[in-house]
């Protein structure tokens, strides 16, 4: 028995993805999320928005005819499903501009508007010229990077680009939070105290393992002899009472208050019952 079927007619699959959803909305019949498009009259194939001649409709990557094949939309270009499985396969993504749907090589980008470019199609809002893809943007106009610096908009010593929230000053620059840290660690500082030498900038912990001691009451590193007491060191000339900034030798007799050398003199002007207290702290400790 004969089917009254009619003959098949030729149809154009193309991968639906979120982004292309919305796109395609007439003449289509979405099967398992293929949706097809037959041809238009006269032999025209719709697809992509666009009327093709059957041997015109070719996959972007190898050129084999998609008229009779089917097709993927591979970042807004129709290919083969072969060259598809090839690109996924060996990772081989790739972006396109949003102007010229060509692909955008790498340091040629420019996103502007949530949407890449080439950089090359724009020009510097002030002096005209060329962009390149170190162009900033500023209240939705695009500038090249030495136009946008003279606008008197922190730039961050670290990346270079604009800072709109809090900034650091340090080294002679400014920085994001986040971008100022140690040049040993690299740990943010985040308003912690930071040490220099030779123009950059090191925690406390890096300073010392690198550059030597610091003395607990000039923070500097110790040049010469050190005094360690009191689990510190310090210089010698600024190992001192903590009551009356009497200098105080290694030899000299002191007493410990609040992590602190006290001299004689001062530590026997302390309340009786405060001295006690601290006695009797110190006989526990040992």
């Amino acid at each position: 028995m004969k089917s009254s079927r009619p003959k098949e007619e030729r149809k154009i699959k193309e991968h639906i993805t979120p982004g292309n959803k919305n796109r395609h909305e007439k003449n289509e019949q979405e099967v398992d999320g293929i949706k097809k498009e037959g041809p238009g009259q006269n032999g025209v194939i719709k697809a992509m928005n666009y009327n093709w001649h059957p041997d015109c409709f070719r996959c972007h990557i190898c050129d084999k005819c998609l008229a009779d094949e089917g097709f993927v939309k591979l970042h807004g270009r129709a290919v083969c499903h072969a060259c598809n499985e090839h690109e996924k396969a060996s990772g081989l993504s790739y972006i396109t501009c949003h102007k010229c749907r060509a692909v955008v090589e790498e340091g040629q980008q420019l996103k502007y508007r949530s949407e890449v470019y080439h950089a090359y199609h724009f020009s510097c809002a002030s002096c005209g010229s060329e962009l390149s893809s170190d162009a900033r943007e500023k209240d939705g106009d695009l500038y090249c990077l030495r136009c946008h610096d003279k606008m008197g908009i922190p730039i961050c010593g670290a990346c270079r680009r604009p800072i709109e929230e809090r900034v650091v000053h340090a080294l002679g620059k400014t920085w994001h939070v986040e971008h100022f840290v140690c040049a040993r660690c690299e740990k943010p500082f985040l308003g912690s105290r930071h040490y220099e030498k030779k123009g950059l900038a090191y925690c406390e912990l890096h300073y010392q393992l690198l550059f030597g001691m610091l003395c607990y009451s000039c923070n500097q590193v110790i040049p010469g002899e050190t005094v360690y007491a009191l689990n510190k060191a310090w210089c010698v000339d600024h190992f001192g009472c903590s009551v009356c900034d009497r200098r105080l030798s290694p030899k000299t007799k002191f007493y410990e208050f609040d992590y602190k050398p006290v001299c004689k003199s001062c530590y026997e002007l302390f309340p009786v019952e405060l001295r006690k207290r601290i006695a009797k702290m110190h006989k526990m400790e040992d």
